[in-house]
């Protein structure tokens, strides 16, 4: 018996040290993609919706960060990422003019929406964007921020200029988070108060609610609430490492049908989340 087991543990021990050596080649060979993006694709499942598909297709793998848009795009200028999904037009086009991004490509978008207590303290029911942060100002009705240079933040930023008002930072009934929306409008329901939000999260919100969540959409529909989302691949010539064979991929798959598809089929509570416009020429 002890014969047998000398012979037969060098034998398991080279085993395992060759099927450790398989692995580690399989873990070299694999394909993995790194990107930045904003927290509205990764709280309502979003991407742990198209990550497998996309993996199907490609065999990439794709693994992600999920942040405000402005520290999404500082990520991929300090090439700590190889490609990124964000929401703020503007600052997309700025990133790209600097030479930080490449193949900036249009994919999907949704809405803007303003939500509120069902009690409407200050009576923005049906008024357009700019209209109803002036009520808000006037009432000094509680309003909760994400301030956090996301997407979001910005379209907020861009709405209170628009209303010909300062971004009212110092004001008392002016509350800032720092942090994602879904926590921004947790803030704002335990408040009883009033936040901007993609239509997306607010209907992960709502799912989260069985249907009856605390604030209610109040202002929607105006010009100023579209929410346009684009893929941008980091630019190699910025950042030599950077993986852009993979990220072209990736966006040629975001824009392609199969891509397309997957953004228009994805749901929550039979509600359509984001909608597909891939656009090649928004370079």
């Amino acid at each position: 018996m002890k014969t047998f087991v000398k012979r037969i543990l060098p034998i398991f021990i080279i085993s395992l040290l060759c099927l450790s050596f398989v692995q580690g080649i399989a873990r070299a060979d694999e394909q993995v993609l790194l990107m930045a993006t904003t927290t509205s694709t990764d709280d309502t499942g979003l991407l742990d919706y198209l990550a497998p598909l996309f993996k199907a297709d490609t065999g990439i793998t794709l693994q992600w960060t999920a942040t405000g848009t402005g520290k999404a795009l500082k990520l991929g200028e300090n090439c700590d990422v190889d490609v990124l999904l964000v929401h703020d037009p503007d600052s997309e086009k700025k990133f790209v003019e600097a030479g930080f991004g490449i193949d900036r490509t249009q994919v999907m978008y949704n809405d803007f929406i303003i939500i509120g207590p069902k009690e409407d303290p200050a009576g923005i029911k049906g008024l357009t964007s700019t209209e109803a942060f002036k009520k808000i100002a006037e009432k000094k009705a509680v309003f909760v921020s994400r301030a956090d240079e996301s997407g979001t933040h910005m379209k907020e930023k861009f709405i209170w200029k628009t209303a010909g008002l300062p971004v009212p930072d110092k004001e008392e009934w002016y509350v800032q988070t720092g942090q994602g929306m879904l926590v921004t409008i947790n803030v704002a329901a335990e408040k009883k108060g009033y936040t901007l939000t993609d239509r997306g999260t607010y209907i992960k919100y709502e799912a989260d609610h069985q249907g009856n969540p605390p604030l209610v959409i109040l202002c929607e529909g105006d010009k100023y609430l579209i929410n346009q989302y684009s893929v941008i691949a980091v630019n190699p010539e910025h950042c030599p490492k950077v993986k852009y064979d993979l990220a072209k991929k990736f966006i040629e798959w975001m824009a392609g049908p199969e891509g397309q598809k997957a953004i228009a089929d994805f749901r929550l509570m039979g509600k359509q989340l984001f909608f597909p416009n891939a656009d090649a020429t928004s370079k």
